[in-house]
């Protein structure tokens, strides 16, 4: 990453850039590391690789595969594996670092691996894919090292469906990012993930079963722990033995030793990220390798730079669990002050790092809650401009600043790109949204996390420039969706073509049709795939099923909370054994049967529906699932009927089209075993009655729902939801989930409330009545399709052959189903080609 950083800057010198030759060990070209546990949600090596343009300019060689063997300083060459002599005017090192193993006995074990590139976690995959196969048996995964790479990786284990422990010699995780207070929260929101944690434990052994492949752990107090899989993330070293074999100055922690220009102590050699040695460090973070890149470069165009020191600001990865560090984390500051906010029972720990004066902010850690890491850390050095508490509490114990940022102040540290470089690309490049800026200074493009700082600074630039940010829903119409949904209402207008005649210009687009049809939906109740309605959905409603990556289609039929009948399972067995569907579970309870035919979507639904079952919205921006525990029902811990109260809701709403997806969850008790705070509305049962959360969502920033109102009986409750689901329906912004909708709400969640429970807007009749109305017209939308001739001449795979198979389908047997081949599979001996065995000769 280091290196294509350095190439990226050295092409930006307006022509004068000389000729680069890149070499590296690994086959492929640049990727993103940071991004690495990705991987294992479904993000290919291409989705990881970065800009390829960047390697294929004219001045740039590219050469993989073959690793550089040794330097000669005196000719200014360097030599390869494959014996090829390259000659060079500058050398740059940018071999990054290692990843270390503990020295233990069984430590090389097959089953025993690093996390460190895309080979790693590739042979990660394979390795549990075969071991789970034989073994016939869930697997148990160990990573040794609980810092912030160890819990990405177990993340990803867990994401295998392996069974995990980390084990952290210290005595805490992220022990050199956390303090003991943060360690502490952060363990329990580990251990609520279902992943078991060992602190203040080492390794001392590892031992193999009969096929020689790891199967325990012995610890240092003797004990043992069975273990399938081991993952060591114990730290990383910096690969510099070529610096050593060139007799360059090395440190003797590791590291090759540069001056604050990134020279080593040959004035023709530099060296620029993880192998660098900067005043006594190596560190292993993107940001700080990305500002020697830009240092290396500048030096060799010609300019003046200088590397002003490592950045440890670090943010987790992992799904759900948000934590976050920066500047000065441990107070190390002489006469350094704490201000602390802690919330065990919801796992928040948050704690800002003042001078002694108070206000200016050195640095800071947040746990469970790491939303304001976005405004904080560019912060750091400056000035805060409001009480701390401010950037600690819940809703905010004081109104935050709405200054602006210095100019020096770093928005982007992965990038170390300044509030000042924002400003810039606005007024003198002319970018006009986040997504110019980042395509122009590089904020945002690596972690994301800066995203919503550099939004607020182009908006306050725009002000100044008398711009008028614009919400407009695209380029056909200049209003934004909520305006466009009044606009629709009012007007009782129920085309899209009226509706473009009278508002709009053009024919529309993939981002006013589908918002258009969302609104239609709501306003008009006809079926998606009626009359104009079918030519503005997206793919997955066009055929009112989620597409897969080969192409193919999944099926899912709705359950209710969660709940099935025997008979019902029996019903989906038979189906996905006639139909070869490979079947699983879902994370909102309910079951997904993967690889159905477009041709086989009405003969699956008709048994489907025959068996009592309707679609589960998972393909439209609608209510997908109430999640719920069984609460009263059968638990001894149960406060409530969680189970019936899911089941009510999830009829209630089911079909609700909105701005996006929307999840509920009903736990019978303050344990939460629904995860309800993870939903856009969650409900959890007290003595007294329901509490119900709104705004809480998981993917790429996971929130918390914050709580709304307490101790609401049945009616009281589900009068609440439909409000608030009707509000944000009306309200909200296109592809915006409640968690934003929320954060942006006038008055916050107070605001909210009043509108709810007080109708200050004058408006709960209406928004009951809205309800009242869609409850009355839902009509499971694949039971009406079957019913319609016309609607089911879309599922058909040839115009001409309405019954033959895909023959570009191809499929591998594993752990006793079914699942895509990759394009290396499909030139085996033998390969499944759409449901039939065919010889392919290689």
């Amino acid at each position: 990453m280091v290196a294509h950083r350095f190439v990226e800057s050295l092409l930006r010198g307006d022509g004068s850039a000389p000729t680069v030759t890149v070499i590296g060990e690994e086959a492929r070209a640049p990727y993103d590391r940071v991004g690495l546990t990705s991987f294992f949600t479904g993000a290919s090596a291409d989705d990881l690789a970065l800009d390829p343009q960047t390697l294929q300019d004219d001045r740039v060689r590219f050469i993989g595969d073959d690793r550089v063997t040794g330097i000669d300083r005196a000719r200014r060459t360097v030599r390869t594996r494959s014996g090829a002599v390259h000659a060079y005017g500058t050398l740059v090192l940018a071999t990054g670092s290692y990843a270390m193993r503990p020295a233990v006995d069984g430590a090389e074990l097959p089953g025993c691996f690093v996390y460190r590139t895309l080979d790693d976690v590739a042979a990660i995959d394979a390795f549990v894919q075969r071991r789970a196969a034989s073994l016939g048996r869930p697997l148990r995964g160990t990573v040794i090292g609980g810092g912030l790479l160890g819990l990405e990786a177990a993340g990803a284990l867990q994401g295998l469906d392996v069974e995990c422990m980390v084990v952290q010699s210290s005595d805490r995780l992220m022990s050199a990012q956390l303090d003991l207070a943060g360690g502490t929260i952060l363990r329990r929101l580990i251990e609520s993930k279902g992943i078991d944690v060992r602190t203040g434990t080492r390794t001392t052994r590892i031992d193999p079963d009969a096929s020689g492949s790891v199967a325990a752990l012995q610890f240092q107090d003797g004990s043992m722990q069975g273990t399938d899989v081991v993952i060591f993330t114990v730290g990383v070293r910096p690969q510099d033995s070529l610096a050593r074999l060139a007799d360059l100055a090395v440190h003797p922690n590791g590291g090759v030793l540069i001056d604050s220009r990134c020279r080593t102590a040959d004035d023709d050699v530099l060296a620029i990220g993880e192998v660098a040695n900067f005043e006594g460090r190596s560190v292993g973070l993107v940001a700080p390798g990305y500002a020697m890149a830009e240092v290396a470069a500048t030096r060799i165009l010609g300019g003046d730079a200088t590397f002003p020191g490592y950045d440890d600001s670090s943010k987790l990865k992992l799904s759900g669990v948000d934590v976050a560090s920066f500047g000065d984390a441990f107070a190390s500051t002489p006469n350094a002050l704490d201000v602390v906010y802690t919330d065990p029972v919801n796992g928040v720990y948050k704690k800002l790092v003042l001078s002694d004066d108070a206000k200016t902010l050195l640095g800071g850690i947040l746990v469970g809650d790491a939303s304001a890491y976005g405004m904080l850390r560019p912060l750091v050095g400056a000035a805060l401009g409001a009480d701390p508490a401010a950037y600690l509490m819940p809703d905010g114990g004081t109104a935050l600043p709405d200054s602006e940022l210095p100019a020096e102040a770093v928005v982007c540290s992965c990038s170390n790109v300044t509030a000042g470089r924002i400003r810039e690309a606005v007024h003198a490049e002319g970018c006009t949204d986040a997504a110019a800026v980042k395509a122009c200074t590089k904020a945002g493009a690596t972690c994301g996390s800066c995203l919503f700082a550099v939004k607020k600074i182009v908006g306050q630039e725009l002000t100044k420039l008398g711009q008028t940010t614009s919400d407009a829903l695209c380029e056909h119409f200049s209003m934004s969706r909520r305006q466009l949904f009044d606009a629709v209402r009012v007007s009782e207008i129920t085309t899209f073509s009226a509706i473009i005649a009278r508002f709009g210009t053009g024919r529309g687009c993939d981002i006013c049709k589908p918002a258009l049809a969302s609104i239609l939906s709501v306003l008009v109740g006809a079926h998606v795939l009626d009359g104009e309605n079918a030519a503005l959905q997206d793919t997955n409603d066009h055929v009112m099923a989620n597409m897969q990556k080969d192409g193919t289609y999944s099926v899912v039929p709705r359950m209710p909370g969660g709940e099935v009948t025997p008979a019902g399972l029996i019903a989906i067995g038979n189906i996905a054994e006639d139909y070869g569907l490979y079947t699983k579970i879902t994370g909102g309870q309910r079951i997904d049967m993967f690889g159905a035919r477009l041709e086989q979507l009405p003969q699956i639904w008709q048994r489907l529906v025959d068996a009592g079952f309707e679609s589960g919205q998972a393909y439209g921006k609608a209510l997908r699932t109430v999640k719920s525990c069984v609460g009263s029902t059968w638990c001894r811990y149960g406060v409530l009927d969680a189970v019936g109260m899911a089941v009510r809701l999830e009829l209630r709403y089911r079909g609700l089209r909105a701005p996006h997806k929307l999840k509920v969850g009903v736990s019978g008790c303050a344990r939460e075993c629904a995860e309800a705070r993870s939903k856009d509305v969650g409900v959890i049962a007290t003595e007294s009655g329901w509490n119900m959360y709104v705004g809480g969502n998981g993917g790429f920033s996971p929130r918390h729902a914050e709580l709304l109102a307490a101790d609401l009986d049945d009616e009281g409750l589900i009068r609440a939801i439909d409000r608030f689901f009707m509000y944000y329906i009306r309200t909200a912004d296109r592809l915006q989930r409640t968690a934003g909708w929320c954060a942006e709400l006038d008055g916050g969640l107070d605001g909210l409330r009043e509108v709810i429970f007080d109708d200050s807007l004058g408006i709960c009749d209406d928004l009951d009545a809205a309800m009242s109305v869609h409850v009355d017209r839902y009509e499971d939308e694949w039971a009406a399709t079957l019913r319609d001739p016309v609607k089911l001449r879309r599922f058909e795979s040839f115009v001409n052959a309405t019954d033959t198979p895909d023959p570009s389908l191809a499929y591998v047997s594993e752990r006793g189903q079914v699942r895509p081949a990759t394009t290396e599979e499909r030139f085996d001996a033998s390969v499944m080609i759409a449901g039939t065995t065919l010889e392919v000769r290689r």
